[in-house]
């Protein structure tokens, strides 16, 4: 998903720590990297990518973003009440006010400073490859962001489609009823923001390291002071500070990846932990901030929306514990079956980010052809029905994916392109 690694490369001398080597060309072949066009150049095969493996890569880092993007999907579909508003859109409201301590799930279970904080590492890691090959901003944005935005063609060509037959036969668009479908929208446009920013944040914390944190932080709390302690009104102020956020968080992955805190062991991972978590009870016990890390009904401050200072404590709170459980992990990412597992998850990760809002929208309109009503609370026959409501979008969401990888096999313009590059995002 989004997040890259390192450049894709099949010279072993230049390989960086975190780049994906494909595996060598076969006699006889064009000697292409996957990728390209033509008939013997398909994408690598799963197993060889997983042979592929370099010693050197942290596979963790994989695997938290693979696990992000999964907690992401799962959480929508099944821990939203999901329902009509009297105005006829679909709305999909937290149950978090509604179940007494729910609110501790969402210091886990809120996955996006994770998600930042992986692609800071990776953003590095693809920055320092580039720039080791003679490269410069120019070319590592226009990578990045190839990679980045090429799986949303399909999605988008196929909405516009839709809602313009939809809109013929006299219906809604799904801009009256179904915002909702573009969910990932807003998070694609953040996290493209924080790659456009990567030449000049990776020099700044070549150059400054921690007092590149300390001015994000700095900025974060005087964003929060002026919006929530003095009352400043407009977008203004609430959209630097969740640019600011979310830098910081992008920015904490660095130090991940130059072994700033992995060298400091386990000590460092319970520091890290411990001013995370401190930090977070701080600031939602004495000041104006919820408890809750996720959106939640009738409440007038959000930690999403526009992103606070919560949201930042919540992203060094998960990395320490990132770093305190990183050596067993990687100790398990050792073993084939799971690493396997983890490569495959990553070749998808972005085509599931993109289409699993609107598998969960035609689930909406089967459920409703088979006589179920939507609830709009979190009922004990609303918490019955969750299995159905992870396997039926699932279900729909996997014929999705399979239908883009056929796609990216036997071809067709950018559709091929997309579900090509959707193959390779773990490549690279």
């Amino acid at each position: 998903f989004a997040a890259r690694s390192g450049a894709l490369t099949v010279s072993a001398a230049s390989t960086p720590a975190h780049a994906w080597p494909m595996p060598r060309t076969p006699p006889g072949t064009t000697g292409r990297i996957p990728g390209g066009s033509g008939p013997s150049n398909p994408p690598p095969d799963l197993d060889a990518l997983v042979d592929a493996t370099p010693a050197s890569r942290d596979r963790v880092v994989d695997l938290l973003r693979a696990a992000s993007i999964g907690i992401v999907v799962l959480w929508h579909w099944a821990l939203a009440v999901t329902h009509w508003r009297a105005d006829g859109a679909l709305t999909m409201a937290n149950p978090v006010d509604d179940v007494p301590g729910l609110w501790t799930a969402t210091w886990v279970l809120q996955v996006m400073p994770m998600f930042f904080f992986v692609g800071g590492y990776a953003n590095l890691a693809g920055w320092h490859a580039v720039t080791r090959g003679g490269g410069g901003a120019g070319s590592f944005v226009r990578g990045r962001m190839g990679r980045l935005l090429a799986p949303l063609i399909p999605w988008l060509g196929c909405w516009l489609v839709v809602d313009l037959a939809w809109q013929a036969a006299g219906g809604r668009s799904v801009l009256d009823w179904g915002l909702v479908v573009f969910v990932p929208l807003w998070f694609l446009g953040v996290y493209a923001g924080v790659v456009v920013a990567v030449p000049v944040t990776a020099g700044l914390h070549a150059r400054w390291r921690w007092r590149v944190l300390a001015g994000l932080g700095a900025g974060i709390v005087a964003a929060d002071a002026a919006r929530l302690g003095l009352d400043v009104s407009g977008p203004t102020v609430g959209l630097v500070g969740s640019g600011l956020v979310w830098l910081f968080c992008h920015q904490l992955g660095y130090f991940w990846r130059d072994g700033t805190l992995v060298a400091g062991g386990r000590r460092r991972a319970n520091a890290v932990t411990i001013a995370g978590v401190t930090a977070l009870v701080a600031l939602t016990t004495v000041g104006p901030y919820p408890r809750s890390m996720v959106a939640v009904r009738g409440e007038d401050v959000s930690n999403m929306f526009p992103t606070t200072a919560c949201i930042a404590a919540l992203a060094v709170f998960q990395l320490g514990l990132v770093l305190r459980l990183r050596p067993q992990l990687e100790a398990w990412l050792q073993r084939r079956g799971p690493w396997r597992a983890v490569v495959a998850a990553n070749g998808v990760a972005m085509p599931v980010f993109c289409w699993h809002m609107t598998a969960l929208v035609v689930f909406v309109g089967i459920y409703e052809r088979a006589g179920f009503t939507l609830a709009d609370e979190p009922s004990a026959d609303w918490w019955l029905a969750r299995p159905a409501w992870v396997i039926g979008p699932g279900m729909l969401l996997a014929g999705v994916v399979a239908a883009l990888m056929r796609l990216g096999r036997s071809g067709g313009g950018p559709g091929r392109r997309a579900a090509r590059r959707s193959a390779r995002s773990f490549a690279s």
